[in-house]
């Protein structure tokens, strides 16, 4: 037999071992999230301070730089910006 070729109560077996695979996930997550939901959502307030530094670390690319977005550039650069007039500080 030609492992190439399929039949159709192969796929039919197939089909069922994904149904089966499915249900079993489904039940074993409902009893996951029932048995332990006062421990997972009583982490929540945790994960949401720990949210902030970790945000300020990555979106800011971390402290003492948060002047120099542009590495490289020249007072002149500024003043060529559009909107800004030539020796204008801010």
């Amino acid at each position: 037999m030609d492992p190439a070729h399929h039949t159709e109560d192969d796929e039919r077996s197939h089909s069922r071992w994904k149904w089966a695979l499915a249900g079993f996930l489904a039940v074993a997550a409902f009893f996951l999230w029932t048995e332990h939901r006062a421990h997972l959502l009583g982490i929540l307030p945790y994960l949401l301070i720990l949210a902030c530094p970790l945000m300020h670390i990555f979106h800011h690319g971390g402290h003492g730089r948060h002047g120099a977005h542009r590495h490289g550039a020249t007072q002149d650069d500024d003043e060529r910006r559009p909107g800004r007039a030539p020796g204008d500080p801010s």
